[in-house]
């Protein structure tokens, strides 16, 4: 029991905190960096002379990284004066076939295409004449929890960022 109380207090010492005043302040620190999202719109005309692919380097003011997500919309019509973008890929189908519009990117460039079973040589200028896309490149910390199919969700993540266009 005795050896109980000299270990009481030798405890309790070792569980109890010094209170003090707050010392002074330390230097300021560097200003972090603010990395956004960026967002670009591009017109395209898909013929057999690019073979229905175009190659669009990014932005040199845009830096692109491996884990970033980069999305692509297509402008598919207006609705009382507003766009409406339909996320890529997007397919059309026809009597006799289907049209897919799709893309595939880099860190340094995005690459838009048709594919599909109709023939690509006889589709009207519509389908393949001024083509807008917007492209949303996004880090990846901000695009968990987003949805990615809806372009105005994916702005408003990106705290009304110019767009930048191309062509």
């Amino acid at each position: 029991m005795k050896k109980l109380f000299l270990i009481l207090p030798i405890i309790s010492l070792l569980f109890s905190s010094c209170i003090s005043e707050i010392g002074p302040p330390g230097p300021p620190g560097q200003d972090g960096i603010n990395i956004l999202g960026q967002i670009f719109e591009a017109q395209v005309t898909f013929d057999d002379s690019n073979n229905y692919e175009v190659l669009i380097d990014f932005p040199s003011n845009i830096d692109v990284y491996d884990t970033d997500v980069v999305i692509a919309y297509i402008l598919s019509g207006h609705d009382n004066g507003v766009d409406i973008w339909e996320p890529l890929p997007q397919t059309l189908f026809f009597e006799d076939g289907i049209l897919l519009y799709g893309f595939n990117h880099t860190y340094a460039d995005i690459a838009f295409f048709l594919d599909g079973t109709v023939y690509l040589d006889e589709l009207q200028a519509q389908f393949t004449d001024n083509i807008i896309f917007r492209v949303a490149i996004i880090p990846a910390d901000s695009a968990q929890g987003l949805n990615l199919d809806n372009l105005d969700v994916v702005l408003n993540s990106l705290q009304n960022q110019e767009i930048i266009r191309l062509n």
